[in-house]
């Protein structure tokens, strides 16, 4: 700090030195340390009032008065506040978790839609008008209950006309056979020809003949009288009208009149490579899944709007042929439905159960990345408290964890908060956090609740020291 000049005495016309008086702030223990820099001929303290020095100038010579005033001034300067140093900079912090080896239940999801489990598509099986819908679009209909009615009036009359004609041919039958009883007597007493006998009984023959086809025409027209009353061959719902009252149906057309599906149960057709085709009968094969019994193997569904469904399935059977399009196979699983709460053509996914992995690390989505290479990658910190990157074996998850099976060990710690701010090598605090469990993989809303969280991990020693010296 530069000195200021306050006063200086009138020097006399002799040679008398001159006395200067300089008044400068310094600390109190400043002034021994400046008098001993100074030449004692030249400076001398005068006195320290309230922080302030004053001191004396005897002028022996300008030169030796501007050496002094020179180095008081470099004196005066070194005697100000020192500045602070600068703050050592503080590792950042990240959250982590602590990986150990845990039991997950390993499952398949699958994408595929839900099919009737029965589907019966009811057609014209006369030909007339449609008189009138018995039924109402879209309500469940039972087996044999009334659709449609169609003009029975030509149907009636075949029928009259096949009785009539039955009629007719049972009565020329008894006219045969009674011939040929009186013919079989005369034929004893040669009264008439072998040929004219034969004759008789072909005739009554013809005439028995005569009657069953009489008989089937009968049945045959009251087949289609019948088949005027259109019925649903099946229990189920029905679907949208296709014909109108008052419209022509054919048989030879095959009409389609409305369609009747039941839905309880519903199958649910899942689309699977045939990789992992081959892997699921081979779990078949091995006993590890089971398609039939007590103990088969149970299907959960969820529905497109992401919402479970709340009855559990049964895996049916895995399809043999794969489409040369897509290499895919389909797999056919089984569901109640009693609420109809799955229409046939929704889009579904479902998770079929194939076991229990019980050397799993779960480590949460958060924490892991992908290289360029498409990798999955997390950063893990180190005993030195160093971030490290590491790549993992990880093909499967588990709720909103992946399932690692590679490249973690158990009591490694993973960082799952503050990605941003570590990089790889970078010297770190780490915060430890729970990590997930198989039952906060299965329920991830209530098991984080439930959880018991982990004891924080002590502060690295470089952040112990950091924070050590920054309270000071």
């Amino acid at each position: 700090m530069a000195a200021r000049w306050l006063s200086k005495a009138v020097p006399p016309v002799t040679a008398q030195p001159a006395v200067f008086c300089i008044k400068f702030p310094f600390k109190h223990n400043a002034l021994p340390k400046l008098a001993s820099l100074l030449p004692i001929q030249h400076f001398r303290p005068l006195a320290l009032v309230k922080g302030i020095g004053i001191m004396y100038l005897r002028k022996t010579s300008l030169r030796g008065t501007s050496l002094a005033c020179t180095l008081l001034v470099v004196a005066l300067a070194g005697c100000g506040p020192a500045k602070p140093a600068p703050k050592q900079a503080q590792a950042p912090e990240v959250s982590v978790i602590t990986v150990q080896r845990t039991s997950v239940p390993i499952s398949v999801e699958l994408p595929g839609r839900t099919s009737a489990y029965l589907v019966a598509q009811v057609r014209a099986r006369v030909d007339g008008v449609v008189q009138k819908r018995i039924y109402q679009e879209g309500a469940d209909v039972k087996a044999n209950q009334p659709l449609y009615q169609i003009d029975p009036a030509p149907y009636r009359a075949m029928l009259a006309s096949a009785q009539a004609t039955q009629q007719k041919a049972e009565a020329n039958l008894t006219a045969m056979t009674a011939q040929a009883q009186r013919f079989k007597v005369l034929i004893g007493g040669n009264a008439i020809s072998k040929q004219t006998y034969d004759n008789a009984v072909s005739a009554q023959d013809q005439g028995a003949a005569d009657v069953a086809a009489a008989k089937a025409a009968v049945q045959t027209a009251a087949i289609n009288l019948a088949y005027t009353s259109v019925v649903s061959p099946i229990t189920g719902r029905s679907g949208i009208s296709q014909v109108t009252q008052g419209a022509y149906v054919q048989t030879s057309a095959a009409t389609l009149m409305t369609t009747i599906q039941q839905i309880d149960p519903i199958y649910v057709d899942l689309t699977q490579s045939s990789v992992a085709g081959l892997q699921l009968r081979r779990d078949v094969a091995s006993g590890q899944l089971k398609l039939g019994g007590s103990d088969q193997t149970k299907v959960t569904l969820t529905l497109e709007d992401g919402t479970p469904y709340p009855l559990a399935g049964t895996l049916q059977f895995s399809g043999i042929t794969v489409d040369p399009t897509t290499g895919s196979v389909t797999v056919r699983a089984l569901f109640p439905n009693p609420k109809n709460i799955l229409l046939p053509g929704m889009f579904v996914r479902a998770s079929i159960a194939q076991g229990v992995n019980d050397a799993a690390i779960l480590v949460p989505v958060s924490a892991v990345t992908h290289n360029p290479q498409g990798q999955p990658t997390t950063l893990v910190v180190g005993p030195d408290n160093k971030v490290v990157l590491r790549t993992l074996q990880a093909q499967a998850m588990s709720g909103s964890n992946w399932i690692v099976t590679g490249g973690l060990n158990p009591g490694e710690r993973v960082i799952v908060s503050g990605i941003q701010q570590a990089q790889p090598g970078t010297l770190v605090h780490a915060i430890e956090t729970a990590a997930p469990t198989a039952a906060m993989a299965a329920k991830p809303g209530t098991a984080t609740a439930a959880a018991t969280p982990a004891t924080p991990a002590p502060a690295p020693p470089l952040a112990q020291s950091t924070a050590a010296s920054t309270s000071k």
